[in-house]
């Protein structure tokens, strides 16, 4: 006979489970909002926002945490219909068809199942009355406070914020907002608004206590900062302080703090703290093409070399490493001194020394200059310097030709872009002119360049990208083969057209090819972002070169096109990955690849 108490244990079991599933199922909790003739942007604006509705994602379970999340909700979803224009709602929340405002806390249910919110916004209220006064002459309000247009809490913030900064753009550095007489009008649903401002006594700036542990020393943080003391109080000179001191590089922070109380004299101090940065930073970067190889580089940085916040930088890199040209590589030196002329200018020391081996030239190139720099704004710079240089090449023209030069390059940077490792928006111009003296028998003249560029999101916040780039270069004066072969210009590559082979195309000499006189090249991008880190992009790429001193319509061109992969690292700028094809000029290499770190241009 077969025994029966293995089925009764199972039996048992089943039983047992049923129960504890169905005591599980009867202990979760139930919500439900109603929001009737609400937008469905201010329906999910509730639905996120509210304590209650997203109780459970922040473990909140027991009774009392329910009721403590129900009651903190009445003022937050009200708020946030006042912030709307809605200044008569109704809200109502039931912990099991019990009103949460109803509930004492110190007797809690000993258990809720389900909570209901019913939330009715009411009319959409207007501005009655839109007052703020007194206000300072060229105070711009917000458009939106004005009698009749639609109120709400955010409009009247901003037009409190804009009448305090007027005051204090005209050197009331202590004004502030006074009687506050806000009615809500239900029955006419319009909302009276009187705002009373406080300009308080016109100010001047008094004296930069400087505060905190930082190793530069006070009198170059003086000389960088450029405090306006004795002028009249602006908000705008305290952000331009603050921005001359971060663009150093050497602070993490950088603190600028009013005093409260201003001094007899009508002036006011501020206490100024810093943190500095580590003071050495060291990068590494690599880039590979299939013909041009491994291109290795890095830089080693000091922020505060002597105690000025001066900048120490020292780049090298080792190119062309199983590529196609001999191994060259290049080292440099800059060291910049941001407290030697004043707020927004600053002086500079540079040496390199690099050795090019191409295709077509090989030179051995050596620098030493000295020069200032003039600062405009975050976005917009200028550099001024005199160098001399030195040039041993061997080219199309002859070998061991050596070049002495006395050059006075000018540089100007103007960047309004909105990132600079993956614009979506705005524009770059570079544009450089360098005079060269000849010295030795070395001939004089000028050389040229201008590097455009430009980017458009057609409103789709950075999704579908179109970029374009114009590099334009001249050098005018000398003959091709009077100057050192490192001034002329030839197209090809990753900088100027991808799917053609590094600088090859130039100029025919004797049976060879030398650098041109002149250069344009036009770069296109559509860049399509797939996934938040993935892009998709499409090129073309086109360069001419010229014996004369200007691109024209009989110049020597080619042009590359391709596709190409971006993946976003981040702060780093994307991984990018791109193949191009020749498509006019040359196509003996054929199909190319490139790998780097940052978009193309």
């Amino acid at each position: 006979m077969t025994s029966k108490r293995p089925w009764n244990a199972l039996k048992r079991g089943l039983f047992i489970l049923c129960v504890l599933a169905t005591a599980d199922s009867a202990g979760a909790l139930e919500t439900t909002l109603s929001t009737p003739g609400a937008s469905s942007d201010l329906r999910d604006r509730i639905a996120e926002t509210s304590s209650v509705l997203t109780a459970e994602a922040r473990g909140l379970e027991t009774p009392l945490e329910l009721l403590s999340a129900s009651l903190s909700d009445y003022r937050t979803l009200v708020q946030i219909l006042y912030d709307e224009g809605y200044f008569s709602p109704v809200v109502s929340i039931r912990l099991d068809g019990r009103e949460a405002a109803n509930i004492d806390p110190l007797n809690s249910p000993a258990q809720v199942n389900r909570i209901d919110i019913a939330v009715q916004t009411g009319p959409a209220f207007r501005f009655g009355t839109a007052r703020i006064a007194p206000l300072a002459r060229g105070t711009e309000l917000p458009d939106g406070f004005a009698r009749g247009a639609p109120a709400n809490t955010s409009i009247i913030q901003d037009a409190a914020r804009a009448g305090v900064l007027g005051w204090k753009n005209v050197g009331h550095a202590k004004a502030d907002i006074g009687d506050q007489r806000i009615t809500a009008r239900h029955s006419q649903a319009t909302l009276d608004t009187d705002i009373e401002l406080l300009p308080g006594p016109k100010l001047t700036f008094g004296r930069m206590f400087i505060q905190g542990d930082s190793d530069v020393r006070a009198r170059s943080i003086e000389r960088i900062a450029g405090f306006p003391t004795g002028e009249i109080y602006s908000p705008d000179k305290v952000q331009r302080v603050g921005t001359r001191l971060r663009r150093t590089g050497t602070f993490s922070v950088v603190s600028l703090q009013e005093r409260e109380t201003p001094n007899p004299d009508g002036s006011l101090d501020f206490d100024a703290t810093f943190e500095d940065m580590p003071k050495r930073r060291f990068t590494f970067g690599v880039e590979i093409s299939s013909r041009e190889g491994l291109d290795v580089s890095t830089t080693w940085l000091h922020r505060n070399l002597f105690g000025g916040a001066e900048r120490l930088r020292f780049e090298a890199s080792i190119r062309n490493i199983g590529g196609t040209e001999d191994i060259d590589g290049r080292i440099g030196l800059r060291l910049d001194q941001p407290d030697r002329l004043g707020p927004d200018d600053s002086t500079f020391y540079v040496a390199e020394i690099e050795r090019r081996n191409r295709t077509h030239y090989n030179v051995t190139r050596a620098a030493l200059g000295y020069g200032a720099r003039r600062t405009f704004s975050d976005r917009l710079y200028a550099e001024a310097s005199v160098a001399f240089a030195y040039a041993d090449a061997d080219d199309a023209y002859g070998e061991g030709r050596k070049f002495r030069y006395l050059v006075l390059p000018l540089r100007s940077e103007w960047d309004e872009r909105d990132s600079k490792v993956s614009a979506t928006r705005g524009f770059y111009l570079d544009a450089q002119a360098q005079p060269f003296l000849g010295l030795s028998d070395s001939d004089s003249g000028l050389r040229l360049y201008l590097d455009g560029r430009g980017y458009w999101d057609i409103g789709t916040a950075g999704r579908l990208v179109l970029a374009g780039r114009v590099q334009v270069g001249s050098v005018i004066g000398p003959s091709a083969d009077n100057v050192s072969p490192d001034f002329l210009f030839f197209s090809g590559g990753a900088g100027t057209v991808r799917g053609q082979a590094f600088e090859s195309l130039g100029i025919p000499v004797n049976g060879q090819t030398a650098g041109g006189r002149s250069f344009l090249g036009l770069s296109a991008e559509v860049r399509g972002r797939v996934t938040d880190a993935l892009s998709l992009v499409g090129f073309y790429d086109y360069g001419a070169v010229d014996s004369s001193s200007f691109v024209s319509g009989d110049s020597a061109h080619h042009s590359g096109a391709g596709l190409g992969v971006r993946y976003d690292l981040g702060g780093f700028g994307p991984l990018r990955f791109d193949l191009a094809y020749p498509v006019q000029g040359p196509d003996d290499d054929g199909l190319q690849f490139y790998i780097g770190i940052g978009q193309a241009f």
